[in-house]
């Protein structure tokens, strides 16, 4: 059964990398339409079923929210993911309270959307395949789940979580003030601990004593590393205050600690020098795969004729800056002893008509 992908963006190039980053799923099944406007998004989803909707939120015209909710009078039930580089306010919470799927901001993580893409279709899921676990890692699971709701409940924290190096949330109690950020957001974070990891390979640190704390926002989230491959994401409201902060933190580093030991349990290490290497290698596995599909895309695909233009003027201009070098280098070995002034004469000039004293003469 063919799946429906409607892109909309005013900007060619976002078009072009959507385009290219869905083509590298190879699913023969999925189908991609592209508009450059919300009117133009609109006639394509009258002639077409629209399965899932990926849409700017600032267009021409109406914006990606009026557009969501007219493509869902004709197809109630079409996905959709929004894609943002505003940063006001007012359009973050228009966009959170609009019901998309997610919401991305640009730059895309790449990996993370085609997760996500593959997930709202209910494809076979090759980026981030679900992780098979056996029965006993399943039941230390559980009691580390039970570790972080009663984390949750001790600090009345709304969210825990335990992430791993590849951005996957492998144990959870509660939710965020809006689940359509959760990808956008782990994904962030993961990129801060894999720079928390080269940060303390420099330092010649033996473990991670490191932990991230932003405040003033939906949610105040507190971020620490536990191991090399996993880090624990807590958010709340004043979790971060003056009043609280200290206990809170002091709170985590405890919870940390119990994790840590819970991991090693299921023999997962916690040295940063063993496994340090191999956690940032796989936290960044996955999107270098994509980024070598577009790049082999990219390397077939024939240069346009305004670009093979643009070369060859620039391999003209290079000639000449060249040529114009050699000029100025051999005008200053020529002229290089010169005086600028007419009038004056050179030191070595004057030692010849006798004029300077000295050497004889």
């Amino acid at each position: 059964m063919d799946r429906n992908i409607l892109l909309v963006d005013d900007q060619r190039d976002i078009l072009r990398l959507l385009r290219s980053t869905l083509e590298t799923l190879k699913n023969t099944e999925v189908k991609i339409f592209e508009s450059p406007s919300g009117e133009e998004a609109l006639l394509e989803s009258s002639r077409h079923k629209i399965d899932l909707l990926i849409t700017d939120y600032k267009l021409p015209g109406m914006s990606g929210i009026e557009l969501m909710h007219k493509v869902r009078v004709r197809h109630p039930e079409a996905k959709v993911i929004l894609i943002s580089g505003m940063t006001e306010r007012k359009a973050r919470d228009e966009m959170l309270n609009a019901g998309a799927l997610a919401i991305f901001d640009k730059p895309i993580p790449l990996a993370d959307f085609l997760d996500v893409v593959e997930r709202s279709l209910g494809l076979v899921r090759t980026i981030f395949p679900p992780e098979k676990a056996e029965g006993k890692v399943e039941a230390r699971q559980i009691r580390l789940s039970d570790l972080l709701a009663n984390f949750r409940q001790d600090i009345k924290a709304d969210a825990v979580f335990l992430l791993n190096d590849r951005g996957l949330v492998q144990a959870r109690t509660g939710k965020l003030h809006d689940d359509s950020m959760e990808v956008s957001l782990i994904s962030a974070l993961m990129a801060v601990h894999a720079a928390s990891l080269k940060v303390a390979r420099h330092n010649h640190q033996e473990t991670l004593d490191s932990y991230h704390i932003f405040s003033n926002g939906d949610h105040d989230l507190l971020f620490i590393p536990v191991t090399p491959m996993y880090a624990l994401l807590v958010a709340g409201n004043d979790l971060a205050n003056e009043e609280h902060i200290l206990e809170t933190v002091n709170s985590l580093l405890a919870l940390q600690k119990q994790v840590e030991k819970s991991l090693k349990s299921m023999g997962v290490t916690g040295e940063l020098h063993s496994t340090a290497g191999n956690a940032v290698s796989a936290s960044t596995a996955v999107p270098t795969v994509v980024a070598k599909k577009l790049i082999d895309k990219a390397a077939e695909a024939a240069p346009s004729p305004e670009m093979e233009a643009l070369l060859k003027d620039a391999a003209k201009k290079k000639a000449k800056a060249n040529e114009m070098d050699d000029f100025w280098n051999q005008a200053a070995e020529k002229h290089g002893s010169k005086p600028v002034n007419s009038e004056v004469i050179s030191l070595e000039e004057a030692r010849k008509l006798g004029l300077v004293p000295g050497n004889g003469k």
